[in-house]
């Protein structure tokens, strides 16, 4: 299958009542998706930090947020798990950090409807990350088989780092999504940037999912901003601005939006321009970070 449709969600962080609440609003949200059509369907970055509120003793706590939330973890690959083999749709959950023996990560899940699940992990921290939150870099840099077809994930920040796609691209990468959680405009436009910037570089579509809403309880994601958006090349057959579908700025709400990758294939063969073919071109273009092939089919 080369031509599905894929929910992007704009997805509010709410102060839930406890586990029960959680699963509810997800079960919710994916049913949504599964009605809308999708065949693939993406949460943002650090979406999972709601469930800090489910410790309101440290839900206010840097430290004690990723305390509370990260051991959900096992909890929320249960339910992932069971929607994605109900609705069968691939999903990729909220991303949720995860303590390793490095310290915490910031891990998003890819869930398959076979029952498969694969792992990509940022790469690259904010600021934020390294200097106030202490969440640490991590990889390896994977690329996922799927039935839809090829697709890496790159978290937030990581998507304006060129290379990285760059990397999944020569590995064959077709779909690129990008789970993001910005505070500001500012933030947004600088990831809505460089994930339109992955699409053109190589002649793939690129997803962007962001958080939205307030959440003034957890100093982690308390302010949210941005809009999903499903990009891709500006050339034959794509839309001119390269934009195929955009939400609505701040609003709760999923995205939906129909994407063929049978295109993939057509502009990088025969494009109006072949920037994905002539990337090799530039000097300084290599070497590229190595990336490992997961099978999620």
């Amino acid at each position: 299958m080369t031509r599905f449709t894929l929910a992007a969600a704009q997805y509010p962080i709410d102060r839930l009542d406890g586990w029960q609440a959680y699963a509810d609003k997800l079960t919710a949200w994916v049913e949504a998706a599964a009605r809308g059509g999708a065949r693939l369907a993406l949460f943002p970055e650090y979406g999972a930090m709601e469930l800090a509120a489910l410790d309101s003793g440290r839900m206010g706590d840097l430290e004690g947020s990723l305390v509370t939330v990260a051991a959900r973890l096992s909890d929320l690959c249960v339910l992932f798990e069971g929607l994605s083999k109900q609705h069968e749709m691939y999903l990729l959950a909220p991303s949720i950090p995860v303590l390793t023996s490095a310290g915490y990560v910031n891990r998003a899940h890819l869930f398959a409807p076979s029952g498969k699940v694969g792992i990509q992990d940022k790469l690259v921290m904010t600021r934020f990350e390294r200097e106030e939150w202490f969440v640490s870099a991590s990889g390896p840099l994977r690329l996922f088989e799927t039935s839809l077809g090829k697709i890496g994930v790159n978290i937030c920040y990581d998507s304006e780092f060129p290379l990285l796609a760059r990397a999944q691209v020569e590995a064959g990468m077709e779909l690129l999504l990008v789970p993001s959680c910005t505070d500001s405009l500012h933030g947004y436009w600088r990831v809505r940037l460089g994930t339109q910037a992955r699409a053109l570089e190589g002649q793939c579509y690129a997803v962007q999912s962001p958080t939205v809403g307030n959440a003034e309880w957890n100093p982690a994601v308390d302010v949210n901003c941005g809009a999903a958006g499903v990009f891709a090349p500006p050339d034959r057959g794509m839309p001119a601005s390269g934009v195929v579908a955009l939400g609505e700025m701040d609003k709760a709400q999923w995205l939906f939006a129909e994407v063929d990758l049978a295109k993939v294939a057509e502009l990088r063969a025969s494009g109006g321009v072949l920037n994905a073919r002539h990337w090799a071109e530039q000097p300084g273009a290599q070497p590229l970070p190595p990336v490992e092939l997961v099978d999620l089919r």
